[in-house]
């Protein structure tokens, strides 16, 4: 790519930008939100065309008009959010739009199936063709879309975060397979916001700062430090300097808590916890062992099935989810499209979407629209909001701006209760060192906080006590300060304890 450059109204998301990709590489893109990372690679890709610049591959130029000239040159991308169909099949999701057929009508099934067993088989990771996408973990459903992009024989890959919702395991199992495409000569643009994985994975780094190229950098000759700085543009901590919590009195206790998932399975039970004001609660587990439904269920987006939740001595067990956030409860979700934003609202209208109708923001029936501006436009300033405006639909943000979005509504005001699920997901490393700060300063101004997140390191960094889920129960409770990753990864993965977590119980002292 030579001088690629893309103006949106009012921002210059590409600045002149070079980039080079050779076979059998593979070679990784950093950059903060809103850096350009996605819009040259969705330029790459066909779903957004250049003001200037040109693309080249096997050293002729080329005009990528729409994704179907990038997929006819063997460019294909895996975006940050999935692009599968969860009720169709393995088998189903991969050829679509490249069906084999058995007839003119029909599709032909078994050599679909065969083909795709043949291909995963080739590359080291196991599937089953005929297996529902909605029944696969996070992790399966990743070499899902790598393997659709295989199926089509593509030759440039481009992954957007694709570690970003994976285990540490999963992603360990993803950097096998990424090794092993590279073996074969393919090649591989990997966009990630994790420094420790892009120096481990990379065989290159480009790093991208408000939408130039600032340097270019080989694992053995960089650290996570100086990669930190190119992004941001100055020094950055890459430890949370946590300091001393002070609890007081319970504010969320739960007892005996179960709750059922979408299909009536049970996957959190007999939960008992409680969480006082001035610390950090973390929760660690692998994805998928009823995090997700717990969190749900304790600020009213999901029925509890049985069992209390009494939030600062009062039984909200069944309350919606406007009653639980009327009670001063601050909830950054895990999916921010489902349950974050609306995102074809404006800023303005987002950040005012669960207080939009009390003042300052309304009188009565009559919304205050300078009042909703200017609150608008501080928060998109404080938290370093990426936006030209405050007027543009969330969805125009990058990923990591929508989470900041979030962060910056619920963070607000006098908040009793935080309840944190997956709150830095997607954020480049200078807005993760803001939003551990931040949460810092919510405990030591006396909130409670419950912190679930799939980064243990972040876990064991933030949190006062750890509690660790297995299969729906929380089986060890560590404090965080003495805290050993391997004992806590050991507890992720069999749920076992020893003597001394035996002995732990989900109540502070």
């Amino acid at each position: 790519m030579r001088g690629i450059t893309k103006r949106y109204p009012g921002v210059v998301a590409n600045d002149h930008i070079d980039l080079d990709l050779r076979q059998g590489e593979i070679h990784a893109l950093l950059g903060e939100n809103g850096a350009g990372k996605t819009t040259l690679m969705n330029i790459l890709y066909g779903l957004a065309v250049p003001d200037e610049g040109e693309i080249l591959v096997d050293g002729q130029a080329v005009r990528i008009a729409g994704p179907s000239d990038a997929i006819a040159r063997g460019i294909e991308m895996v975006h940050q959010h999935f692009m599968l169909i969860p009720v169709l099949s393995v088998a189903e999701n991969v050829v679509l739009g490249e069906e084999t057929m058995a007839n003119p009508v029909f599709l032909d099934r078994r050599e679909a199936s065969r083909r795709i067993r043949k291909l995963a088989g080739r590359f080291g990771f196991e599937l089953d063709p005929d297996a529902k996408v909605e029944s696969l973990s996070v992790g399966q459903q990743q070499r899902v879309e790598i393997l659709k992009t295989l199926y089509r024989d593509a030759q440039i890959l481009v992954l957007d975060e694709p570690t970003a919702v994976l285990t540490p395991a999963e992603t360990e199992e993803i950097f096998v397979l990424l090794r092993n495409l590279a073996k074969d000569g393919r090649s591989i643009i990997f966009i990630s916001h994790k420094l420790n994985e892009v120096l481990e994975i990379a065989d290159r780094i480009t790093v991208i700062r408000r939408g130039r190229v600032v340097g270019e950098r080989r694992p053995a000759e960089t650290d996570d430090k100086e990669l930190a700085e190119l992004m941001v543009g100055r020094s950055v901590q890459l430890t949370v300097d946590r300091g001393e919590s002070h609890p007081t009195e319970v504010m969320l206790k739960v007892e005996d808590l179960h709750v059922r998932d979408d299909r009536g399975n049970e996957v959190v039970r007999g939960v008992d916890v409680e969480i006082r004001r001035g610390e950090i609660l973390g929760i660690a587990g692998v994805a998928g062992n009823g995090q997700d439904e717990f969190v749900e269920a304790l600020v009213g987006l999901r029925r509890v099935a049985s069992g209390r939740v009494w939030l600062n001595g009062r039984n909200v067990t069944g309350a919606s989810p406007r009653q639980i956030n009327e009670a001063n409860v601050g909830y950054v979700p895990a999916d921010r499209h489902r349950f974050g934003l609306i995102l074809a609202f404006p800023l303005t209208d987002n950040l005012v979407l669960t207080s939009y109708y009390k003042p300052p923001f309304a009188h009565g029936l009559v919304r205050d629209g300078r009042a909703i501006l200017a609150a608008a436009r501080q928060r998109v300033r404080e938290y370093d909001v990426r936006t030209p405006s405050t007027e543009v639909a969330a969805q125009t943000l990058s990923g990591g701006n929508q989470q900041k979005l979030i962060v910056s509504r619920e963070f607000g005001g006098d908040t009793t209760l935080l309840v944190l699920d997956q709150p830095t997901r997607g954020l480049d490393v200078g807005s993760i060192e803001f939003i551990h700060k931040r949460i810092i300063e919510k405990r030591d101004a006396g909130t409670a906080v419950l912190l679930v997140s799939a980064e243990l390191d972040e876990v064991l960094e933030l949190s006062d006590r750890i509690a660790v889920m297995y299969r729906g129960k929380l089986v060890a409770f560590v404090d965080g300060r003495q805290a050993d990753k391997n004992q806590v990864g050991l507890l992720m993965a069999t749920g076992g304890a020893t003597d001394e977590t035996h002995e732990a119980t989900g109540t502070s002292t």
